[in-house]
């Protein structure tokens, strides 16, 4: 089931909080966590009704295995080390061979010359995701001795339907304590109104935004992949056009499952913050993709010695760090390269900002005014030119676009990025000069726009920096005022007329 659906938005929705919210009014908060419970696991279900005994079975076993961790993790360090170990192994086996086995086993085929049938299992929907969520609550249970005594809870946790599909990649010592809260299924209006508007934004970005840009993107990418020259302008507004793509299709995933959580009384982290208007690689890791950047780190750059052992050390984490996270994204050369690419800027980063401290010079990005908006300028060429690996379904298609980005396709064809959006029909002129204002607009805004929390200001429903915390009110924020209003249901008609045109969110695919 997908957000931007009418199913999703007039049924399912409207369903959940009825009950939800009806039960908890009547002081039966266990019975609405329950039905939740049971609208998470029907969400999921609703993709493939196998896979749900997977994920009932990968929590089930999660739970109670970190039960016993936690319970010997005071008394016999040593067992509870060996449970932490096969609790891992079991659950990162179970996404190798479901994610990993088909790209694995047609490298050892070319390996080897050899060649023999195997039909890669279907990937389980959010495998990656809750795969992630688990082993980060198996390593807490072993580091605190703490475990969650509800299984409803845990299983909420894992399930929560905002969540659960895409993220944002949530940690239990965030969720937990929220589930256990004695009015958390109390309705409470102005949550309802600032989750609506958080969701409606996000669905905006998603279908009016993110769907259009992507007409510009696609047929690029497309070409390359079938081994077409692409020329200098088409490589630059294909790779451009997919980095607007990718930041309002999942930014807006983002907001509207904050915005939905938020309708039941639950805080989900940021997940984006401006990220292109990042003055380095280093800073625009701490902007996008949050959620996954805080697992990153917390759980394999900090086990893997983080910078404790030495300067070289430090950069090798880095980089081993960036290429799991590359290869987290999905089973290809393209993605491991795309996050070997990222680990060697953000080591370079690094090692410049040693040198400039070591000589006296002001950090980087802030030597003088015009500093900062190159830096900016150069940190998103880098990523752009990144995204390109990250987007191309082969290596050759990537590295066919990124020639025509360098100039030296031969014999290139022109007007490819436009081809789809302008044609020879006449009446359709008015449509494609939209679509290509759309394009336009979108680079300034996703460099002068806010992030969702400092837009909400005040009624900021997203945890920041692992808390709530409320913003000053800009001058461009949301607030509860007739114009604010007009221009939401506005920005939501537009949404729901656009949703005829379903597309999948890009990380369904992670």
């Amino acid at each position: 089931m997908l957000f931007n659906s009418h199913v999703f938005l007039f049924v399912f929705l409207p369903a959940a909080l009825l009950v939800y919210f009806g039960l908890g009014q009547r002081g039966r908060t266990r019975e609405a966590l329950f039905s939740l419970l049971a609208a998470s696991l029907v969400f999921y279900g609703w993709w493939s009704a196998g896979y749900v005994l997977l994920l009932v079975a990968s929590l089930s076993f999660d739970y109670l295995l970190g039960a016993r961790i936690a319970a010997l993790s005071s008394v016999d360090k040593r067992r509870a080390r060996w449970l932490l170990i096969a609790g891992l192994t079991i659950d990162l086996g179970l996404l190798a061979y479901f994610k990993y086995s088909g790209f694995l086993v047609e490298n050892l085929q070319a390996l080897l010359g050899t060649h023999w049938d195997y039909a890669p299992p279907r990937l389980p929907l959010a495998i990656s995701f809750y795969t992630f969520q688990q082993v980060a609550y198996l390593v807490d249970c072993y580091r605190t001795g703490h475990r969650e005594p509800s299984v409803l809870r845990y299983g909420l946790f894992v399930t929560f339907f905002p969540h659960e599909i895409a993220g944002p990649l949530v940690n239990h010592r965030e969720m937990l304590p929220q589930f256990a809260s004695p009015d958390v299924a109390r309705p409470r209006s102005e949550r309802l109104t600032v989750g609506l508007t958080c969701f409606f934004r996000g669905l905006f970005k998603k279908v009016a935004v993110a769907d259009v840009v992507a007409q510009f993107a696609n047929p690029v990418f497309a070409a390359a992949a079938q081994g077409v020259p692409v020329g200098l302008v088409d490589g630059w507004v294909g790779a451009i056009a997919f980095s607007l793509q990718l930041y309002f299709d999942f930014s807006g995933y983002s907001d509207m499952a904050i915005g939905l959580a938020w309708m039941f009384n639950i805080r989900l982290p940021l997940n984006f913050d401006t990220p292109y208007r990042s003055a380095s690689i280093v800073e625009f890791w701490r902007r996008w993709h949050i959620s996954l950047s805080r697992f990153l780190r917390d759980y394999l750059y900090v086990a893997l010695g983080g910078n404790r052992k030495g300067r070289v050390r430090r950069y090798v984490n880095l980089m081993l760090t960036m290429l799991l996270g590359g290869l987290w994204h999905g089973a290809g050369w393209n993605f491991l390269l795309w996050g070997g690419l990222h680990g060697a800027l953000l080591v370079v980063t690094h090692v410049w900002t040693s040198l400039r401290e070591r000589w006296g010079l002001a950090p980087l990005g802030q030597e003088g005014r015009w500093t900062r908006p190159l830096a900016i300028a150069a940190t998103y060429v880098a990523v752009v030119v990144a995204w390109v690996f990250f987007r191309a379904e082969t290596l050759e298609g990537a590295l066919g676009v990124l020639r025509g980005m360098a100039g030296l396709a031969d014999g290139a064809k022109t007007g490819l990025a436009f081809r789809a959006v302008w044609n020879d029909d006449l009446s359709g002129f008015f449509r494609a000069a939209t679509k290509t204002g759309v394009l336009l607009a979108a680079l300034p805004v996703v460099f002068l726009s806010g992030g969702l929390h400092r837009w909400m200001g005040p009624h900021n429903p997203a945890l920041v920096d692992d808390a709530p915390r409320a913003f000053p009110v800009s001058r461009w924020g949301w607030q509860p005022t007739p114009g604010q209003v007009l221009a939401c249901a506005a920005m939501a008609a537009v949404a729901i007329l656009r949703l005829s045109e379903v597309s999948e969110f890009i990380y369904y695919n992670f």
